[in-house]
């Protein structure tokens, strides 16, 4: 099987903490030249050098604000001038603030689309055609198993969350045949500081311990834990390698069977 992606030059998104950096770190391991995207220049430096580097590679960061896609597009189009080799890209952004369907407000939608869909659709745009010159391009987008069983208390990432997994399917349709793929990684609950914030608003909002909200949402789990930042980033790091060449446009939940549906 060819996991190696010696050679090959990935960009990470959201990747100084969690499943984010937690992919930089595999993809590292595999060979890759990473580049991580985040938004505090100080930990990018310290994230980077952490990084594998026993097969020669030279790792690099962007620094921009996803929460600012304009920043984020300018910040990616003044990248690619000095380093315009990409064969890998992870889309990987911080969900918004929880909470139900029915009291989010119209601008919570707007800037959360944009915060994800947008910024994905600029990133994409800018670096496909070097995958495609390349004749090699993998689009590993880190969304959530909400696509599939909504997930409670979590309305506007629900409803944003679904619009990128169509995206992506869309995607995935039209430039597979330039040796691109795109495909979707669906982490469940998983041990990160997304998942500490949501068992600190649910056990609040159920009068109970944190451990007590750890332990009931385990309990549905079929494999009775969490899943980890590093099982996720092995998924996200295989659908990178040229042994993942023929999947495409799929979901790949990561999650310990606890997702409802195929």
């Amino acid at each position: 099987m060819n996991l190696d992606l010696t050679g090959k030059t990935a960009i990470v998104c959201g990747s100084t903490q969690g499943i984010g950096k937690a992919s930089a770190v595999e993809l590292a391991l595999l060979g890759a030249n990473v580049t991580l995207f985040a938004r505090n220049e100080e930990t990018l430096k310290k994230v980077v050098q952490e990084l594998n580097t026993s097969k020669g590679q030279a790792h690099r960061y962007i620094v921009a604000d996803f929460a600012q896609p304009d920043q984020v597009k300018d910040a990616i189009d003044l990248y690619l001038i000095a380093f315009p080799e990409v064969h890998i890209l992870i889309n990987n952004t911080g969900g918004p603030a929880g909470g139900p369907l029915i009291d989010a407000q119209p601008e919570a939608f707007s800037q959360t689309f944009a915060a994800h869909l947008i910024n994905n659709q600029n990133l994409v745009q800018a670096v496909v055609p070097a995958m495609k010159k390349a004749g090699y391009g993998r689009i590993v987008n880190i969304i959530s198993t909400s696509v599939k069983q909504p997930i409670v208390g979590l309305g506007v990432s629900n409803t944003i969350r679904g619009a990128v997994a169509q995206w992506a399917k869309t995607l995935s349709l039209e430039i597979a045949r330039e040796g691109i793929t795109v495909n979707n990684v669906l982490p469940g609950y998983t041990r990160t500081a997304r998942l500490d914030s949501l068992l600190t608003a649910r056990a609040k909002a159920q009068h109970k311990s944190e451990e007590e909200m750890a332990r009931q949402l385990e309990s549905e789990i079929p494999m009775g834990r969490f899943a980890t930042a590093e099982e996720v980033a092995a998924a996200v790091a295989f659908l990178c390698t040229p042994a993942a060449a023929s999947i495409n446009g799929i979901n790949v939940p990561v999650d310990g069977g606890k997702t409802g549906s195929l």
